[in-house]
């Protein structure tokens, strides 16, 4: 399968996504209090980003490399730019990843992932997170299949990862196999939602194993908060664990939070 040089995600190492879904203010709460690894990844999620747009992943973007590195904000002359100069800038010099890390930190990188749940025009919703300074940016399985390669294409021109969440999809293989080209990662998911008023929908971590004999891809899963769910998804071979609920929810004991979930993810 292909390789994605431009990623900074390392398939020997195991990630920690947090997921903001709520305020600016209550992520930068969240993001403040985040342990420094170069195992987390912040996610604005699809809440967010209806709420504040591209601004938004640039924001909280920006929040997290001060947190990593200590950094000023980034300039505001930076939203003032044509959508096309950054769209340019992206894809001549990936100029809207973050500067590179201070010395000693070589290994911390403010990795974003723009949930967009793409479901059409997979170009032109790529271009609004890479000119965000997203990392990555996520589509939505059940969007046709013209739309997925669309997207896929337009993140490895553009130097992001491309995702695709298969939330509420049976098969995921059938929607791989119909692709140009397979996305950096894949997402199985079991909807908030879903959690909420079918308790009996299980994570589909039987897939993993699936995809893996047949993809050389990273699988996060989505849709566990407990530490018991954390520790299922790691058992059967997962390379992400994302979480939201239990960080949000617990805002004051973010630190042990996550640092409890980084062990157990090793």
């Amino acid at each position: 399968m292909r390789a994605q040089s431009s990623s900074k995600l390392n398939p020997k190492k195991r990630y920690l996504q947090v997921a903001l879904n709520s305020t600016l203010a209550e992520a930068s709460k969240i993001i403040s209090s985040l342990p420094k690894s170069d195992r987390i990844i912040v996610e604005v999620g699809t809440p967010m980003i209806k709420r504040y747009g591209e601004d938004g992943i640039r924001r909280v973007r920006d929040l997290y490399a001060q947190r990593l590195y200590g950094l000023p904000a980034a300039s505001s002359q930076r939203t003032s730019l044509s959508l096309l100069s950054l769209i340019t800038n992206a894809a001549r010099s990936s100029a809207m990843k973050a500067p590179p890390a201070p010395a000693g930190n070589e290994e911390l990188y403010p990795y974003i992932v723009a949930d967009l749940k793409t479901m059409d025009r997979g170009a032109t919703e790529v271009e609004i997170a890479a000119s965000g300074g997203a990392s990555a940016a996520i589509a939505l399985g059940t969007a046709p299949t013209e739309t997925l390669n669309a997207f896929v294409e337009s993140c490895d021109r553009l130097g992001i990862d491309a995702m695709i969440d298969m939330m509420n999809i049976e098969f995921p293989l059938s929607v791989l196999r119909a692709l140009k080209k397979a996305p950096r990662v894949v997402i199985l998911h079991r909807g908030v939602d879903e959690e909420h008023f079918n308790r009996q929908k299980m994570l589909p971590l039987h897939e993993i194993r699936r995809i893996k004999g047949s993809y050389d891809i990273l699988i996060a899963v989505a849709g566990g908060d407990t530490i018991r769910e954390v520790q299922s998804a790691v058992f059967n071979d997962a390379d992400i664990v994302v979480i939201w609920k239990s960080v949000y929810q617990n805002t004051a004991e973010t630190v042990s939070l996550v640092e409890g979930f980084l062990k157990r993810i090793k």
